[in-house]
């Protein structure tokens, strides 16, 4: 980590659902959330828990010099709505293949 930046990943004590136009994408109570210097909390859900049959892999990468390489998905209308690091970094082992979704209801 550079100086002055910090990443936590804890449990989410709350429920997290994914609804986009009407549909449950997510919905989970054993999503782990990440705090990260200068980001709001990002909710990080298990694939167990996300409507992957929904979802189309996207030919999206980016890197994070933080969190790693994510991947991305798709819905067929809403572009890389949804990454996830298939190999993090050390520092954030624990999001591993835990989809984030850009907009999430906490409850």
């Amino acid at each position: 980590m550079t100086k002055g930046h910090r990443i936590t990943v804890e449990p989410s004590d709350r429920q997290v659902r994914v609804v986009r136009d009407g549909q449950v994408l997510a919905e989970s109570d054993r999503a782990l959330v990440l705090h990260e210097t200068g980001c709001p909390a990002r909710y990080y859900i298990p694939p167990e828990d996300v409507r992957l049959d929904l979802l189309t892999p996207s030919a999206t990468h980016t890197h994070c010099p933080f969190k790693g390489t994510a991947s991305y998905w798709s819905l067929p209308d809403a572009a890389d709505l949804v990454w996830a690091y298939p190999e993090p970094k050390a520092a954030v082992a624990e999001i591993r293949d835990h989809l984030c979704f850009y907009d999430v209801e906490v409850g």
